[in-house]
């Protein structure tokens, strides 16, 4: 536990978070992405949202019915759908972008630092498991 407090104290360090922060902020606000980022939502979302607008509007019932039906669905907590708007949006940018190497360079390391944690974790679980196991066998 020290040690998870004082990697989080050294990350929090004025330069470093700074430096974080601008790096975060330049992929969030690269146009490519932003634009992948729009058309996902729209495939998941935005269209209820369009739908149920239109369907107000025009007082169609059926529009508002169908969209309603689906935008309570999205507020559900078992909803998957920001991993879903997530995943569209980064496949596009493949796509629709493969020469934007800085940003699909950001997206692999994450990948990677993602990968890394996971297994990390299961190593972590495994030895603690095996840990108990032979104390209970003392």
């Amino acid at each position: 536990m020290k040690e998870l407090l004082a990697k989080i104290k050294d990350n929090l360090t004025g330069e470093k978070l700074k430096h974080n922060l601008k790096k975060t902020w330049q992929f969030i606000a690269n146009p490519r992405l932003l634009l992948c980022f729009l058309i996902g939502w729209l495939i998941t979302n935005g269209w209820s949202y369009i739908l149920f607008g239109l369907g107000t509007y025009f007082e169609i019932n059926w529009m508002i019915a169908v969209s309603g039906a689906y935008l309570a669905f999205l507020w559900l907590p078992i909803s998957p759908e920001k991993i879903v708007t997530c995943a569209i949006a980064i496949a596009l940018l493949r796509w629709l972008f493969p020469q934007d190497q800085k940003t699909l360079a950001v997206l692999r390391g994450w990948y990677e630092k993602a990968k890394t944690a996971i297994h990390a974790r299961r190593e972590r679980k495994a030895e603690e498991k095996a840990a108990k196991a032979s104390q209970e066998e003392d």
